[in-house]
């Protein structure tokens, strides 16, 4: 339809252009006065908006997780402060709180996105696995077939032959390491589809609360290796919900 017939079903049904520009941009808004809910995101990216619970009161988390539930039938809050966690409870008893992960899900997601492809989410340690949490919790929120391997980094390398099939069968794989991250690099030289990097602040002195995770992904000889922030795991999941509206499972053996 061009813009011409757009505008012309506009003025017979009563309705200005200018009315209708000022109703698109604000459809799907919720203005709280403290914070602009977006429940439209998901229709316009792949992953909802999520709400961050730090920095912020019980009081306005709830508000904003109130708001997502309802004009989306979903809201997922992250890092949350453990004080806030029965008043989410209180407030959303259906919810699920993830302590581990510091994750909160209410309801579930009816939006279009559906994946083709499934993601690994491969931890050096155990430590990384709330990190890792995170980026399990949003993709399963989304229906995306995900595996999470724990411990097999590269102080004892030998385990990662064990697993090496399943993580080869995945459409992403995401590799989540604190201290050198060392682990990065060598699934960067394994893995055959898009690579996630997911530095973790775990580690002793010079692991500089997860810069040197974050500076050794950056400068891993693998190419290709796409790094997200310290400790992101949103970041990570968002990058691979991403990649999975816009690809194809990658085949876990070259067609004959």
């Amino acid at each position: 339809m061009d813009i011409a017939r757009l505008l012309e079903i506009l003025k017979t049904a009563g309705i200005e252009p200018g009315e209708a520009v000022t109703a698109l941009r604000g459809a799907g808004l919720d203005d709280l006065g403290f914070s602009v809910v977006d429940s439209c995101r998901g229709e316009r990216q792949p992953l909802p908006e999520v709400v961050f619970g730090m920095g912020k009161t019980v009081e306005q988390v709830v508000s904003i997780t109130k708001s997502l539930f309802a004009r989306a039938g979903l809201a997922i809050v992250s890092r949350v402060p453990e004080d806030f966690s029965s008043h989410l409870l209180e407030a959303f008893p259906a919810g699920k709180l993830h302590s581990l992960s510091r994750m909160f899900v209410v309801g579930e997601y009816s939006g279009s996105f559906r994946s083709t492809g499934s993601v690994v989410v491969v931890t050096a340690g155990t430590s990384d696995l709330p990190v890792a949490g995170e980026t399990v919790i949003v993709l399963e929120t989304m229906g995306v077939p995900v595996k999470l391997i724990a411990d097999v980094g590269v102080a004892g390398i030998h385990r990662l032959s064990n697993v090496l099939p399943d993580i080869l069968s995945a459409s992403v794989c995401i590799a989540c390491a604190g201290m050198d991250a060392a682990l990065v690099s060598v699934l960067g030289g394994l893995f055959p589809g898009p690579i996630i990097a997911l530095p973790v602040s775990t580690g002793y002195g010079a692991a500089l609360d997860g810069f040197t995770a974050l500076f050794s992904s950056l400068s891993s000889c693998s190419p290709g290796v796409c790094v997200v922030n310290i400790d992101n795991g949103i970041g990570a999941a968002a990058v691979a919900l991403r990649v999975l509206s816009r690809i194809e499972p990658f085949p876990a053996e070259p067609p004959s």
